[in-house]
C-alpha cells in the first residue's frame, strides 16, 4: 500500500506511486510475461491455442477483472457518482442500444467495431502512462512531448499495422476475421520512422539523465516494456499464447493497482495495523472483481459460447443458448461493460478531472 508520505518522500525520481510500487507495476508484469513466454517454449505452447490454465490467469482474472475495477474508481464511490451522473448513468445505456443496433444489422461489424474500440484503448492507456509520468516529472518541453508521445504511439501502432498487413496471423483480438486486411504494406513504411523514434527516445532519456541529472526510469520502463511486448507479442512471436501473455498482463495488472491506489491510497502510518488493512482491501478489492469476471464469462460461456464446459458446465443459464435470437439482445448486455470502461476511461484519468488525480502527478 502506498502512503501519502511514501509518495512525497523526497525521492530523486518522479514515481507515480513509490519505487517498488512502480517497478512491480510495471517492469514486473513485463517480465511476468516474458517469463510466461519463456516457459511456453519447451511445453509447445506457443504453437496452440492458449492453455486453459493461461485463460483464466490472463483473461479471467486479469483482462475481464481490470474492466470492472472502473467500478470502484466510478460506480462504487458516491460522491464521485454525484459529480457526473449524466455521463456515468447515460454511458452504459447508451453502449447497449448501440451496441444492439450494430449487432442486429452485422455481427462481424459489430465485433470489429468493438476489437478497434478496445485498440484505441489499449494505446491510449499506455500513452497515458507516459503523460502521467511527464506531469509528474515536471516536464513541460514541447519538443520532448513530441518524442514520448510518437514514441510510446508506435510502439503500439506499429506492430498493430504489421498485424493488418500480414494475415491471417494465429491469434485475433476478440473472433477471428475482427481485424480488417490491409494489402498494402504499410508496415514497411512506418518501420523507419519506429526505429527512429525509439532511437530519439532512448538519447533523449540520457542526455536528461547524465548530462541534466533528470532521470525517468518509471517512464523509460513503460515505453521499454510497451515496445518489447507489443513487438514480440504481435510481430516475432505468431502465437496465441504469445499475444496473449504480452497484451493482457502489462495492461491490466498496472490499471488495477491505479483504481487501488486512487481510491485508498491514504492510509495512517501505524505500521502492522495499516497493513493489515491494507491487505484486507486487497482481498476485498481483487475478490469483488474476480466474482464479477466469473458471472460476466459464466454468462458469456454457458448462454452463448459453450466453449468451456469443464469449467461452467451448461450452467445455470444454459437455457438461453436454446431460445432463438438470444444473442441479439445478451452479446450487447455482456458487452456494456466493457464499452463502459473504455468510454469512460477517456474521461476518469485526465488530470483536470480530479482534484485526487492531480495531486498524485503534481
Amino acid at each position: 500500500m502506498v502512503t501519502v508520505s511514501e509518495h512525497a518522500s523526497g525521492e530523486s525520481f518522479p514515481w507515480l506511486f513509490s519505487p517498488r510500487v512502480d517497478l512491480f507495476t510495471f517492469l514486473g508484469s513485463a517480465l511476468i510475461a516474458f517469463a510466461l513466454l519463456a516457459i511456453g517454449i519447451p511445453f509447445g505452447w506457443l504453437q496452440s491455442d492458449t492453455p486453459e490454465w493461461a485463460w483464466i490467469v490472463a483473461i479471467l482474472l486479469i483482462d475481464v477483472a481490470h474492466v470492472y475495477a472502473t467500478g470502484f474508481r466510478v460506480y462504487f464511490d458516491r460522491a464521485e457518482l454525484s459529480r457526473r451522473p449524466w455521463l456515468y448513468g447515460l454511458t452504459p445505456v447508451l453502449a447497449f442500444v448501440i451496441s444492439w443496433a450494430v449487432y442486429s444489422e452485422s455481427v462481424v461489424g459489430f465485433w470489429r467495431a468493438l476489437a478497434y474500440l478496445a485498440v484505441f484503448h489499449f494505446i491510449r492507456q499506455q500513452y497515458g502512462w507516459v503523460a502521467l509520468y511527464r506531469s509528474r516529472g515536471g516536464e513541460t518541453s514541447r519538443a520532448g512531448w513530441w518524442i514520448d508521445a510518437s514514441t510510446i504511439y508506435l510502439a503500439t501502432i506499429y506492430p498493430l499495422v504489421y498485424w493488418h498487413t500480414h494475415l491471417p496471423r494465429r491469434f485475433w483480438w476478440f473472433r477471428e476475421g475482427d481485424f480488417a486486411t490491409i494489402s498494402f504494406d504499410i508496415a514497411a513504411w512506418i518501420a523507419p520512422l519506429y526505429w527512429l523514434s525509439l532511437m530519439l527516445y532512448a538519447a533523449r532519456s540520457m542526455y536528461r539523465g547524465f548530462a541534466r541529472g533528470k532521470f525517468s526510469p518509471g517512464k523509460d520502463i513503460v515505453v521499454l516494456t510497451t515496445a518489447l511486448c507489443w513487438y514480440v507479442g504481435i510481430i516475432t512471436l505468431n502465437s496465441d499464447y504469445a499475444f496473449t501473455v504480452t497484451n493482457v498482463i502489462i495492461h491490466g495488472v498496472p490499471y488495477m493497482v491505479l483504481v487501488y491506489w486512487y481510491r485508498w491510497r491514504q492510509t495512517d502510518a501505524t505500521g502492522k495495523q495499516s497493513a493489515q488493512v491494507a491487505a484486507t482491501r486487497v482481498a476485498k478489492f481483487l475478490g469483488l472483481v474476480w466474482l464479477l469476471a466469473y458471472a460476466e464469462e459464466l454468462l458469456w460461456d454457458s448462454g452463448l459460447w459453450q466453449e468451456r464446459t469443464w469449467m461452467w458446465g451448461t450452467g445455470i443459464f444454459g437455457f438461453l443458448g436454446n431460445i432463438e435470437g438470444i444473442d441479439v439482445a445478451l452479446v450487447p448486455l455482456l458487452a456494456v461493460p466493457q464499452i463502459t470502461h473504455y468510454v469512460l476511461d477517456g474521461f476518469i484519468w485526465r488530470r483536470r478531472s480530479s482534484r485526487r488525480l492531480t495531486e498524485m502527478v503534481s
